[in-house]
């Protein structure tokens, strides 16, 4: 896929309040903080994804750098999207687990990279990293998803 995937694309059925048209069927959820901090699904396909964002200002901690928040969310959403995409977005995710480590300050444009690294029907296991503009790493994660059934919450999940 070369066509941004914006997080404002809906859930099969809805309408889009703006932007563009899904890119494809069923694979997008509405997800309004991701909206809110400009992230875009650029790519994603068998347990690779990736979710790119420039910073602004107001996404920026005390001092300086992207705030731990805004990066987890990107991380986050980069390894969720990269276990869906071995599902072929027939399923949901949660994450049941999440570890992140900062490397240095996130600046500028940043590029969340997660991939699937394993896992069988009920789980996947993932790692991603975030890189600046200059390529440098400012982050690394490593995930678990839990696969789900679309649809409701169900208790105990």
């Amino acid at each position: 896929m070369t066509t941004p995937l914006s997080f404002l694309n809906p859930a099969p059925g809805a309408a889009a309040e703006t932007g563009p048209a899904p890119v494809h069927d069923g694979r997008s959820r509405r997800i309004p903080f991701l909206l809110m901090i400009g992230a875009e699904l650029t790519h994603e396909a068998d347990g690779v994804a990736v979710v790119a964002m420039d910073l602004r200002p107001d996404l920026l901690n005390n001092h300086g750098g992207g705030h731990g928040g805004v990066v987890m969310s990107l991380l986050d959403s980069a390894m969720a999207n990269a276990a869906l995409s071995r599902v072929d977005y027939s399923r949901e995710v949660v994450t049941i687990d999440m570890h992140v480590a900062f490397m240095k300050p996130a600046t500028g444009r940043l590029t969340a990279t997660g991939r699937a690294t394993g896992g069988g029907r009920k789980v996947c296991f993932c790692e991603a990293d975030i890189t600046n503009e200059a390529g440098e790493v400012t982050a690394k994660s490593m995930g678990t998803f839990r696969y789900r059934t679309p649809g409701p919450s169900q208790a105990g999940e």
